[in-house]
């Protein structure tokens, strides 16, 4: 065979493999694409259920425990602004600056994880964690990852920032089968969330990241430190504000 002939034969050989393999992947990625959330609808709805209350309704039973759901949506306004303030300085300090994703965070957290050999610190924003917690699931992949940086940027585009605080501390989880700040308030002190005093707010923040291990709140040694840091944050992020202008 001519080397000309041989060259061709080779060319149509790799532009055929080429299609073969490239048409299953971009029809893949397409109908991945196309199967994202529709978040614009959360400007105007609430969601009725979120993949995370699923999962849990789902294992509690095989977890022995009982499967419930103590849930009570309430707006933005009947949410202590000290709960708002004390889940931002704990989650996410630069919730109203970042457009989704806090990079200084996220190598923060690479880097301890580093230090310590082991997944310790996750880096994600409140919006991360809110597309996380209303369509994916708790597996840990590079796909699942790279659905829920597509979600958290839709989230961003499409909603408000205070619209995204709202949904996020309505759909958290804050003990076993207790989700968002009114049952919350409820379940841990016996009221309302907008009843929720500075101290009491710190707590809740401080349970978050293990909600399920601090329900009740146990005030180990390090849930205590947790607490006193996000009253110092909250404290240090008050004074600011207040502060006259120069």
């Amino acid at each position: 065979m001519p080397k000309s002939t041989r060259r061709r034969t080779i060319a149509r050989l790799v532009l055929w493999s080429a299609l073969i393999v490239g048409l299953p992947l971009g029809l893949l990625a397409l109908t991945w694409l196309i199967t994202l959330p529709d978040v614009g609808t959360l400007a105007r709805n609430n969601p009725t259920s979120t993949a995370l209350m699923e999962y849990r309704l789902a294992k509690g039973p095989g977890q022995g425990r009982v499967a419930t759901r103590q849930w009570i949506w309430v707006p933005l306004a009947r949410i202590s602004s000290h709960l708002q303030r004390a889940v931002i300085a704990a989650e996410d300090a630069s919730f109203f600056i970042h457009e989704g994703f806090d990079w200084e965070g996220i190598r923060d957290a690479a880097l301890d994880n580093l230090e310590a050999g082991e997944m310790k610190r996750g880096g994600s924003t409140i919006t991360q964690q809110l597309a996380k917690n209303l369509y994916l699931s708790s597996e840990r992949s590079l796909l699942r990852k790279a659905r829920e940086a597509l979600i958290t940027r839709s989230l961003e585009h499409r909603l408000t920032k205070e619209r995204i605080l709202e949904l996020y501390l309505n759909v958290a989880e804050w003990g076993c089968g207790v989700y968002g700040a009114e049952a919350a308030a409820r379940h841990h002190f016996g009221k309302s969330a907008d009843e929720l005093t500075a101290d009491e707010a710190a707590w809740l923040a401080a349970i978050l990241p293990s909600p399920q291990r601090y329900d009740p709140i146990r005030k180990t040694t390090v849930l205590t430190h947790r607490h006193q840091r996000i009253l110092r944050w909250m404290h240090k992020v008050s004074t600011h504000a207040s502060s006259p202008a120069p």
